[in-house]
């Protein structure tokens, strides 16, 4: 567009520019104040869910964790009213009862995932055996030839080495 005179240009600019910016409404300062009022009365209720949110979960874990081999120790008990069993029974001279309840100790540990670690006859490794003797024999040199207390695993995590003599070869090696 082509202005003949100065003062069509200021005209048709004026309105140019009434239409490309109308004065934006500022929200009043009490508005201001009520919005944040909300805001933060908003944000003071959700950090207080997550607070109880975050002690609740921590109960619980907590008594998972507390009441977790419940199960277990339930299945542990019958083994022992057995064993008291036994014991009163071996009074008389049965030992067939001990014998019983040492099949149903092992039952109960392998429904858990807990079975012995085979030693005798296997080259010692550290992270399932320790050794507490080394004797002459006659098998090669860090073969495990004599156990003294059992080890356990419980699914594939050794929960207890086993306490185990390894050879250290021939005595005239």
């Amino acid at each position: 567009m082509v202005h003949d005179t100065e003062e069509e240009f200021n005209e048709s600019d004026q309105g140019n520019a009434a239409e490309l910016s109308p004065e934006p409404s500022s929200p009043s300062p009490e508005q201001l104040q009520r919005d944040y009022a909300e805001l933060n009365d908003r944000f003071l209720r959700l950090a207080a869910d997550f607070e109880n949110f975050r002690k609740r979960t921590a109960r619980d874990l907590e008594a998972r964790v507390k009441f977790a081999i419940e199960e277990f120790a339930i299945e542990l008990l019958e083994v022992i009213d057995n064993f008291e069993r036994a014991v009163q029974a071996e009074e008389i001279g049965s030992s067939e009862g001990l014998l019983q309840i040492h099949k149903l100790f092992r039952a109960v540990l392998e429904r858990h995932g807990i079975r012995p670690i085979e030693s005798v006859g296997k080259r010692f490794n550290p992270a399932e055996h320790e050794a507490v003797a080394s004797i002459a024999s006659d098998h090669e040199e860090g073969i495990v030839v004599e156990e003294f207390c059992p080890g356990y695993c419980m699914h594939d995590r050794v929960i207890r080495c086993a306490k185990v003599a390894v050879s250290k070869g021939k005595e005239g090696d």
